[in-house]
């Protein structure tokens, strides 16, 4: 959301409340994916397309309304990590993404959220443009991987399909890691810039 917040604003606001409705639809998806059946599946695929959608929107009328609070600050990057982090480990938890997919983006995840969190005194770290492909990214790969294509398309179809989100999920992992490094670059040059060039 945004670097300003207003004591006037009150918590149970319309972008918060859609931030909460974001957490609250990590276990419903999880649920979903969980269900044996194309029926489940698709409805999985249908709640984790919703939820990602408020991530804009909540962030969207919050700046545009003077709606931010440093509670919907905190909230918001929880909900999205909890979003994508679910919707990786249950993928790989059934054998559809390797291992070492879930680890590199989460452990780029959270550590660059406590790395933000902790600059955060001396310069407000916005989401740079590929830190934006890399969520795009992320979710276009997560989705591809969450559709029973299966189950709906002819098996060759399928198979392209598989091929070319196997693929944008390589560009993911690459651009994860990449954004995540510059991340770093920039807050270690933040930590040692004078005080005055912090802001």
């Amino acid at each position: 959301m945004s670097t300003e917040s207003s004591p006037h604003v009150p918590l149970w606001n319309l972008a918060n409340v859609l931030t909460m409705v974001r957490v609250a639809l990590v276990p419903v998806f999880a649920v979903l994916m969980l269900g044996d059946s194309t029926a489940s599946r698709v409805a999985a695929t249908v709640v984790f397309l919703a939820a990602a959608a408020t991530d804009k929107l909540d962030g969207h009328i919050a700046r545009s309304r003077g709606l931010v609070t440093n509670f919907g600050k905190i909230a918001d990057p929880i909900a999205d990590k909890a979003l994508v982090i679910a919707a990786l480990l249950l993928l790989w938890t059934e054998g559809t993404i390797p291992w070492w997919v879930p680890v590199v983006i989460i452990v780029r995840e959270l550590g660059i959220t406590a790395l933000r969190f902790v600059m955060v005194r001396r310069a407000v770290m916005a989401a740079s443009n590929g830190g934006k492909l890399k969520t795009v990214l992320q979710i276009v790969f997560i989705t591809a991987y969450l559709i029973p294509w299966e189950s709906l398309l002819p098996q060759a179809a399928a198979d392209v399909l598989l091929v070319c989100a196997w693929w944008v999920m390589l560009l993911a992992v690459l651009v994860t890691v990449v954004t995540g490094l510059d991340y770093v670059v920039r807050a270690v040059r933040i930590a040692q810039s004078p005080a005055a060039e912090r802001r």
